[in-house]
C-alpha cells in the first residue's frame, strides 16, 4: 500500500453533519494533498467515510465509469442525474440502464421551469439567444438545489479533459456552493477510462461512438472529427466553453 493510500484511509471517520462551510472547508485543506496521489477508489472510500449520506456521486451519463466505480465501493450511493429537457434520447437511456443496472440510488433532478414555460418567459430557443442564461437555469441551480441536502458532491472531472480542468484538485473547496467538491477521476488518462470500461463491461453512451466524445444538450452538441479537441462540440461557434456547474 503506497503512502498517500494509508494517509487517505487514515482520515476516514470524521463526521461532518451540522458541520459549518468554514469547518468543511478546513477539513479540505488539511486533507486535499493527502489525497491526490490515490487511487480513485481510495478517495471514494474516504468521502463516504467521511460524510456518509450526505456525499452524492453527479453524472451527465455519457459513461457509467464513476457511478460503477461508487458503486462498488458503496452500494446504494445516491447518483444524481440533471435531466435539462434537452437531453439526447440515447443519454436519458443511458441513465435508466444505469438505474436498472447498478446498485445505486439513482436521482434524477430537472429545473421547475418547463422548456415551453421557460420560451414564454425568456423567448424561444434561449440556448441560442443567452446560452449562458439557460445553463444557468436548466443546470446550475437546479443542481445547486439537489445538492442542498449533502455535504460533498462526486464529479468525473479529469485534467485530461480540456485546459481549463488541469488543475482541477481531487478534493478542493466549491466555494460558490460551499461544498466539498471531489474528484477521484481527476488524474485519470483517456486510456485509463477506456481500460476501465473494457475491464468492466461499463455502460457507455451510444452517442460517444458516434463521434460525440463530450455529451451535453442536444441543441449545443456536434459531432467531433477524429483527432480534435474533445470538448469542442460543446456550444459549437461559440466561446462558451463551461455551463458553470465546473466555474
Amino acid at each position: 500500500m503506497s503512502a498517500s493510500t494509508q494517509a487517505a484511509r487514515d482520515f476516514k471517520g470524521t463526521h461532518t453533519e451540522g458541520r459549518t462551510p468554514e469547518e468543511l472547508r478546513e477539513l479540505v485543506s488539511h486533507v486535499g494533498a493527502e489525497l491526490e496521489l490515490a487511487p480513485a477508489e481510495v478517495i471514494i472510500e474516504w468521502a463516504v467515510a467521511t460524510f456518509g449520506d450526505r456525499f452524492a456521486i453527479t453524472s451527465s451519463m455519457g459513461d457509467a465509469v464513476l457511478a460503477h466505480l461508487a458503486s462498488t465501493v458503496a452500494p446504494g450511493i445516491d447518483v444524481v442525474f440533471l435531466d435539462t429537457g434537452y437531453h439526447f434520447v440515447e443519454t436519458i437511456g443511458t441513465r435508466d440502464a444505469v438505474g436498472a443496472t447498478l446498485p445505486v440510488n439513482l436521482r434524477t433532478v430537472s429545473t421547475p421551469l418547463t422548456v415551453a414555460e421557460q420560451d414564454a418567459q425568456y423567448g424561444k430557443d434561449l440556448y441560442k439567444t443567452d446560452p449562458d442564461l439557460c445553463c444557468a437555469l436548466r443546470k446550475v441551480q437546479p443542481l445547486n438545489d439537489a445538492l442542498a441536502e449533502y455535504d460533498a458532491w462526486a464529479t468525473g472531472l479529469r485534467r485530461a479533459e480540456t485546459h481549463n480542468r488541469v488543475i482541477a484538485p481531487v478534493v478542493g473547496w466549491d466555494a460558490r456552493k460551499g461544498k466539498v467538491k471531489v474528484s477521484p477521476l481527476a488524474r485519470w488518462s483517456d486510456e485509463q477510462v477506456e481500460r476501465y470500461v473494457v475491464d468492466n463491461g461499463v455502460l457507455v453512451n451510444p452517442l460517444v461512438h458516434d463521434g460525440y466524445p463530450s455529451i451535453g444538450c442536444w441543441p449545443c452538441t456536434r459531432r467531433v472529427a477524429p483527432g480534435d479537441d474533445p470538448r469542442s462540440g460543446r456550444w459549437a461557434g461559440t466561446s462558451k466553453t463551461e455551463c458553470g456547474i465546473h466555474a
